[in-house]
């Protein structure tokens, strides 16, 4: 099983956002989500959590318009703690 799908399927999805979104852009989450998980979009999950995120702070909008890193934005406990690290 690849990483990432091991991520989708076994984090929350505010921190799979979290951790991807500063280097990912919205709709190749949404892309990862249908391939793996998409009872998170058919629930609107995905969207909504999207959405909170931006409220709180977590997100925000850069000069290009694209999504970065809020005041608010912490690297996810699965990130810091290397879960999901590969040896090379």
């Amino acid at each position: 099983m690849s990483t990432i799908k091991d991520i989708i399927l076994n984090e929350s999805v505010a921190d799979v956002l979290t951790a991807l979104i500063p280097n990912s852009s919205y709709p190749r989450i949404d892309r990862l989500y249908v391939d793996y998980k998409f009872d998170v979009i058919a629930n609107g999950e995905l969207v909504s959590t999207f959405q909170k995120l931006y409220e709180d702070g977590v997100f925000a909008t850069g000069e290009n318009g694209h999504t970065i890193k809020g005041p608010n934005w912490r690297e996810p406990s699965f990130v810091t703690s290397k879960k999901y690290a590969t040896e090379e």
